[in-house]
């Protein structure tokens, strides 16, 4: 009889691990189809997604890896409007020297479009990179009829070139890597623990037994 408690002592601790386990390989693998997301990855600016929608990966992460002659070579797409060394006159555009930091339209003599010179706060690297994707968006009415740079890392390794020319601001941070919890991890954590409660009881019950 103590044999036959012994051994369904630790059949039902092994099947309550099992349940543990199966609890855990359903949620990883048989997720309801409503609750997990169609596609997998992550999006970037300037790519679809499958619902057609767009994400933006930070600047701050876009400027850690951001290749100033790379940089250097985009803005050749700017000089037949602007300059950008110390002095530099104003062409079309304004002269770009030092104008990380500096308010929106702070190039004096420079004839800014209103939509561009009312727009308040510094320029900064996330605004930068807003009025790159679309200067029309970012200022509706402006002037300038640039299209737009839809590669975030072009946009990243401008703005990293501009940052160098005067400016010379420090990078934001990016953002701390989180680690996202397994699902199911708490179920099995509470299994586990329960199996070996019941072990132990097993073990405590044969030793009484044995003593007896």
């Amino acid at each position: 009889m103590d044999n036959n408690n012994t051994i369904a002592g630790w059949v039902l601790a092994g099947g309550i691990a099992a349940l543990g386990f199966s609890i855990l390989s359903g949620k990883y693998f048989h997720a309801d189809k409503n609750e997990r997301p169609e596609t997998m990855g992550f999006a970037i600016e300037g790519v679809e997604s499958s619902d057609g929608g767009k994400e933006e990966v930070p600047m701050s992460m876009m400027l850690a890896k951001a290749d100033m002659a790379a940089g250097e070579a985009v803005f050749k797409k700017c000089i037949a409007c602007h300059t950008i060394n110390d002095g530099g006159a104003n062409g079309i555009g304004p002269n770009l020297y030092n104008s990380l930091g500096k308010p929106h339209g702070h190039v004096a003599g420079f004839a800014y479009s209103d939509a561009l010179s009312s727009v308040e706060g510094d320029w900064n690297f996330d605004n930068m990179n807003a009025w790159l994707i679309s200067p029309r968006k970012y200022a509706p009415g402006t002037k300038m009829t640039f299209a737009g740079l839809s590669k975030p890392e072009d946009r990243a390794n401008v703005i990293a070139y501009m940052n160098a020319q005067g400016s010379n601001l420090p990078y934001p941070e990016p953002p701390a890597a989180e680690e996202a919890p397994v699902e199911g991890e708490e179920a099995v954590a509470e299994a586990d623990a329960a199996a070996t409660e019941v072990a132990e009881e097993t073990v405590a019950a044969d030793e009484a037994a044995a003593a007896e």
